[in-house]
């Protein structure tokens, strides 16, 4: 078996002055050109999850990172921030999820994927501007080289991420990390970026970590899915697989409240998760879902389950994730 593209081992996250991990004992492997889709609730951790991948979490003590996350064979954790910089952009790159806190207001596009291009590759400033207008052209914006020279505010929400995409591959990373790249956008445009990024990634061999936490994103895009609670993995299993058998509660619930689930009993209103995420510093001793959980078992109170493994690469964090009688949902 060949070794996977990005290998994630036992990755914990931590804040100064926040009791608990943000990120905690997280395991992920992505093949190349492959992709793992990580979705959960708004403050689960997948954010940090890909900020500590790339190296832009705050440097310690603001925050400590434990653990290991190596990318094509390299260990990044404790990597010095010059060796990260030559590897972002080159190796590895990211899409924001909202692009006018990414891009420059100052600069114009051109000016901005020119500097990717020359920082990564020795080219000269009329052969970066030459292939800049190849990257506009190639995430299909129309008139290329006349917008070159335009600022981001002249760009609509969708062209503005048409072009952070355009930097991200300028120079062909082999792993691409996309936060939310849609969440900002309207359906139609929505739909347009995830073709791009599908496109993108079969033409150039990217292996694509997608963060959301819209499962329609997930069915339309992953081969995989890991899902995260409150900084755990609590389920990960290929893309098909977790939406028609999802054995963790937690999954089953995001799926049942996602219009793209299937809604028990033919009812109109979606049914929601109840009870709140809780705090770091007020973390259950057991199970972290366990407050919320529908089918909470006495000892998840105070017992933290093991990870259960199942046939063809299907895991989850759950006592029951073996049972036969755990129910399923349909997307």
């Amino acid at each position: 078996m060949t070794s996977p593209l990005l290998s994630v081992r036992g990755l914990s996250v931590g804040f100064a002055g926040v009791a608990g991990r943000a990120v905690d004992e997280l395991d992920l492997d992505l093949e190349a050109g492959g992709t793992l889709a990580v979705v959960g609730e708004s403050g689960c951790g997948k954010s940090v999850t890909a900020l500590s991948i790339m190296g832009l979490t705050p440097p310690p003590p603001r925050c400590t990172i434990a653990g290991s996350v190596r990318l094509d064979g390299r260990e990044l954790v404790g990597l010095p921030p010059r060796e990260l910089r030559r590897l972002r952009g080159r190796t590895m790159a990211m899409v924001f999820q909202e692009p006018m806190t990414s891009l420059n207001p100052v600069l114009t596009v051109g000016e901005q994927i020119v500097e990717t291009l020359r920082q990564h590759e020795r080219l000269s400033v009329r052969a970066a501007r030459a292939r800049a207008v190849e990257l506009l052209e190639l995430v299909r914006i129309p008139d290329a080289h006349a917008r070159l020279g335009e600022y981001p505010h002249r760009f609509s929400g969708g062209m503005r991420q048409r072009v952070l995409i355009a930097i991200a591959v300028a120079a062909g990373p082999k792993l691409l990390i996309a936060d939310e790249p849609t969440t900002a956008l309207d359906v139609t445009i929505q739909a347009q970026i995830l073709e791009l990024l599908r496109e993108l990634q079969s033409r150039l061999g990217t292996a694509l970590l997608l963060i959301t936490h819209d499962l329609g994103v997930v069915a339309r895009m992953a081969q995989r899915v890991a899902v995260m609670y409150l900084g755990r993995k609590v389920e990960e299993a290929a893309a098909a697989e977790i939406f028609v058998a999802p054995r963790h509660p937690y999954t089953q619930g995001l799926i049942a409240a996602s219009p793209h689930g299937r809604v028990p009993g033919g009812r109109r209103r979606l049914p929601e998760i109840p009870g709140q995420v809780p705090a770091l510093d007020a973390l259950p001793a057991g199970c972290s879902f366990a407050p919320r959980c529908p089918s909470a078992l006495p000892r998840c109170s105070d017992q933290r389950p093991a990870l259960t493994f199942l046939p063809a690469g299907h895991t989850a964090e759950c006592f029951l994730a073996g049972s036969s009688s755990r129910r399923s949902s349909q997307p």
